[in-house]
């Protein structure tokens, strides 16, 4: 068999054409080795990027043209100015550039001092006459800090099915978790799954981390008896049938061993919802749509004609009709005025799912929690979903996020999420960026960034390569974390980074410095510089939401009996003996419980750790958890009743049911919210958790932000 030959090296041009758009030629896959990125890989970033270099004497060219831009240009397209600092881009104009600023407020200025936080556009004048227009991002120098403690419950919201769910956990189910958790367990928060608007089936995709849209909610989660028109469907027949319907599914789950299935419930839902629309609003209901609609504008105008066409021609955009395809076409235009009440359907369940979404989030104000909700932003979308479609500019065509190849994966990952253009977004002032965080804190208490690396560079992968074959691209990362922190303080909300994995030296600390909390679990908590054993609690860091376990992680049970070696075994995941694995998975868990035994946070039968059950033992990393600084302690729910079975099994497609698996106990009996709220398993759990908390809730020691 013959050695695939290595990738052409890229040329000295085209080295210094990629160094100036942010493509990188190369890139550190562990300590100590650097691995060249092809020339392939980066010709095909930088077309994407509208930059000509597939042959020699283009690349030549576009680099004079790069370099002549950049000599003559006065200002990037967007400037960043943190509150009390001068931006670099100003200070570097010719002396005697005369400036003029007009504020979001309508206002207009002749400095950049002392300017309010905001977007606002700048124009610069050089005394030799040249002008350049620039967007003007004023944001506060770091986000609040979180006041004191908060402990908070962790779910994916599909898993956790009461009795009165339609086959899978909702936004009733939601709202009563956070009233519970709240008011009876001192919770500070709630955090949840991704609930962006997914890609329609059947089958539809399950994972909520690929979605259609990150702007707008999916109506899956939607309470249909919470909306207030069901009350008034004048078909009661027709209503009693749908109930008994739902109660079918939803036993199949709960009582009968089902996977959640995810389209069989939106095609209940959806049948009720078609007639809750025929219910007319009342003078009050119809105002409050009306606003809905004036405030999304556009971009629900978009969302709702990509849902609407999607349900003639398919849920892929790019096999539509040619004209259907630019969301700006004649074609479009007379498309959605043909489609207008399909349109107005759409519209109305993105307003029904947001209000929801803002009452579960009331709920947990008024249940005491200083945080509330925590919602999950999703790396990216799908390529044939809504948003691709509404805002095919701001993406990079051909392109696909993904992860190069490490000591866990030598092949990479191929995420099937198309880029953002850094190009684009810092032409528009970052418009889409910064519209989706507001769309996304208009309900929420926090925002868990899903691979939080990504504000800084992302791995391109070119369509048709492997994932080997990709290179990272940047993003103006001091600019990301500007709309980010402007966002986010105007909606007086937390941000958490998922920074999980390989991280690029310098973003933890970047991070940090604006406020943006990273994310430890324990079992990753090593001395890694040292001598690699489990990190003592005082040694964490505190900016930080600590937990035991993630969607992606086998529950807390799994990891103490070792049944996650078992699972990954049976299925064809190792890649080494299972005894080899076996052993190196209790070496590292006994590790863990032989540091809890000698803190004194295991507490069994009084006769050595062996013979601890492993309930206490769960309790005892929880105790650990709280004994560490971390601003944030998240429990994962299911740990609460012994689940073992992760939601999501990563490197697995159909051979393994994620993200369809209802909260179980540890011999798999699904466990309803009401059973979880009685559980004594569970209020062991939390007693514990307020034990290592110090005595009162986050509501007597403070939890919400403050300024630092």
């Amino acid at each position: 068999m013959t050695a695939p030959r290595p990738a052409a090296p890229p040329t000295e041009d085209l080295s210094r054409l990629a160094a100036l758009h942010g493509v990188a030629t190369s890139y550190s896959s562990s300590p100590g080795r650097t691995v060249e990125a092809s020339a392939a890989a980066i010709t095909r970033a930088l077309a994407a990027l509208g930059v000509d270099a597939g042959t020699p004497e283009a690349a030549r060219a576009a680099l004079a043209a790069r370099e002549r831009e950049l000599r003559e240009r006065l200002l990037p397209p967007t400037v960043v100015c943190w509150s009390g600092g001068t931006p670099g881009a100003l200070a570097a104009l010719p002396e005697g550039t005369r400036l003029r600023i007009e504020t979001e407020q309508g206002e207009t200025r002749a400095a950049a001092e002392q300017l309010p936080p905001g977007i606002h556009q700048l124009t610069a004048t050089a005394p030799d006459g040249r002008t350049a227009q620039a967007h003007l991002v004023v944001a506060p120098p770091r986000l609040p800090t979180p006041r004191g403690r908060s402990y908070g419950l962790l779910v994916q919201l599909y898993s956790l099915l009461s009795q009165r769910s339609w086959g899978m956990g909702d936004l009733g189910d939601l709202d009563e978790l956070t009233a519970w958790a709240g008011r009876a367990l001192g919770a500070g928060f709630v955090q949840v799954n991704p609930l962006h608007a997914a890609v329609p089936g059947p089958p539809a995709d399950p994972s909520p981390y690929r979605p259609s849209s990150r702007r707008f909610p999916d109506p899956v989660h939607l309470r249909v008896e919470n909306v207030p028109e069901f009350a008034y469907v004048e078909d009661r027949e027709r209503v009693r049938s749908l109930l008994e319907r739902a109660a079918r599914l939803r036993e199949t789950v709960l009582e009968k061993g089902a996977l959640i299935d995810r389209d069989a419930v939106w095609e209940l839902k959806r049948e009720a919802l078609e007639l809750v629309r025929d219910v007319p609003l009342g003078p009050g209901r119809r105002a409050a749509y009306c606003d809905f609609l004036a405030e999304q504008g556009e971009a629900l105008e978009d969302h709702a004609t990509w849902c609407a066409l999607a349900e003639v021609h398919g849920s892929d955009w790019s096999r539509w009709p040619a004209g259907l395809r630019d969301p700006r076409s004649a074609q479009t235009a007379r498309a959605r005025a043909e489609l207008m009440d399909r349109v107005d359907f759409h519209s109305r369940l993105a307003w029904l799912t947001d209000a929801q979404l803002t009452a579960a989030q009331r709920t947990a104000r008024e249940a005491g929690m200083p945080v509330g909700l925590v919602h999950d932003l999703a790396v990216g979308v799908h390529p044939g979903g809504a948003d691709a479609w509404a805002q095919q500019e701001y993406f990079a065509p051909g392109m696909s996020v993904g992860a190069p190849p490490d000591a866990f994966n030598a092949r990479g990952q191929d995420w099937g999420l198309p880029p953002w253009r850094p190009d684009r977004l810092a032409e528009s002032g970052y418009a889409p960026y910064r519209r989706l965080l507001r769309a996304l804190f208009r309900y929420a208490g926090a925002l868990r960034i899903d691979h939080v690396m990504g504000l800084f560079r992302l791995w391109w992968v070119p369509q048709g390569l492997p994932p080997t074959e990709g290179t990272y691209v940047r993003y103006d990362a001091e600019a990301m974390l500007a709309v980010l922190v402007l966002e986010a303080s105007r909606a007086g909300a937390i941000v958490i980074g998922e920074d999980l994995g390989t991280v690029e030296a310098g973003v933890r600390e970047a991070l940090r410095e604006r406020g943006v909390l990273g994310t430890s679990v324990l079992w990753f908590e090593r001395d890694w510089t040292g001598d690699g054993r489990p990190l003592p609690p005082e040694r964490w860091r505190a900016d930080c939401l600590a937990t035991a376990t993630t969607h992606d992680l086998p529950p807390t049970a799994s990891r103490l009996t070792g049944d996650h070696v078992e699972l990954r075994d049976s299925l064809g995941l190792l890649t080494r003996p299972l005894e080899e694995a076996r052993a190196e998975a209790a070496a590292d868990t006994g590790e863990w419980l032989g540091l809890l035994a000698r803190l004194g946070l295991l507490r069994g039968t009084g006769g050595g750790i062996d013979a601890i059950s492993e309930g206490a033992e769960v309790q005892a990393v929880h105790r650990f958890l709280l004994r560490t600084p971390a601003r944030l302690v998240g429990v994962w729910l299911p740990d609460g009743v012994g689940d073992r079975r992760p939601q999501n099994l990563p490197g697995t497609w159909d051979q393994y049911p994620n993200w369809r698996l209802p909260i179980a106990d540890a011999e798999g009996r699904p466990v309803t919210l009401e059973e979880l709220a009685a559980s004594p398993r569970v209020h062991a759990l939390m007693d514990a958790v307020r034990e290592g908390r110090g005595g009162g809730g986050p509501r007597e020691n403070g939890g919400g932000p403050r300024e630092s």
